[in-house]
């Protein structure tokens, strides 16, 4: 049998302990041993994962929301995205029915056409949210669409794609999430797959 390579790399819960369980994180202080034997303390935060989605409408625009983000001081411009619901007994919903939901709370469109992009840790060093990336596409406006959820302050911003691609060009797009999904598309771009756009 091959030898594990990333033996030496892994770590050992010895003991957690949790500081706070929210309505949907927690955050826990671990002890670990790691592949030397030594102990250390890990901060993490326990995340139900989430969702993000490019909703691109058939004249080459994109969907995003701003919002002010309270973490960091700032209004962003960011892919509409949300937090999967957790149920009673702990299980998560489907990423897939997240993203149809999460669309239609925010843009106040649905989708005729769904294509998953990604999934990756938005910020593993010390969370564990796993998050999926998806491509929207067959855009329609829903009936009676009055906006996003209460407790959720939105704008909804039409961006044509030159204009979106100049802004995190320079700097201006400062979301991971919302960064990943516009070099994902500008890739898929490339690739002649989305003829709504052209790559830049």
């Amino acid at each position: 049998m091959a030898e594990d390579r990333d033996e030496w790399l892994r770590e050992a819960l010895v003991e957690r302990e949790s500081l706070l369980s929210g309505s949907y994180l927690t955050v826990n202080i671990d002890t670990i041993v790691d592949g030397a034997g030594e102990q250390h303390t890990r901060e993490v935060i326990v995340h139900p994962g989430g969702v993000a989605m490019i909703p691109l409408l058939s004249d080459g625009r994109i969907a995003l929301v701003r919002q002010y983000r309270h973490a960091v001081g700032e209004v962003l411009l960011e892919l509409p995205a949300g937090t999967l619901d957790r149920a009673e007994d702990g299980s998560t919903e489907d990423p897939d029915a997240a993203a149809m939901r999460e669309l239609a709370e925010e843009t106040g469109y649905r989708a005729g056409e769904w294509r998953r992009l990604a999934r990756f840790y938005t910020s593993p060093g010390f969370a564990s949210e796993d998050m999926w990336l998806y491509l929207a596409r067959g855009l329609e406006p829903i009936p009676g669409y009055t906006g996003a959820p209460t407790g959720e302050r939105l704008e909804i911003e039409l961006m044509p794609w030159p204009d979106l691609w100049a802004l995190a060009e320079r700097g201006a797009i400062r979301d991971a999430k919302t960064l990943l999904g516009v070099y994902r598309l500008q890739s898929l771009a490339l690739n002649g797959e989305v003829p709504e756009i052209r790559a830049r």
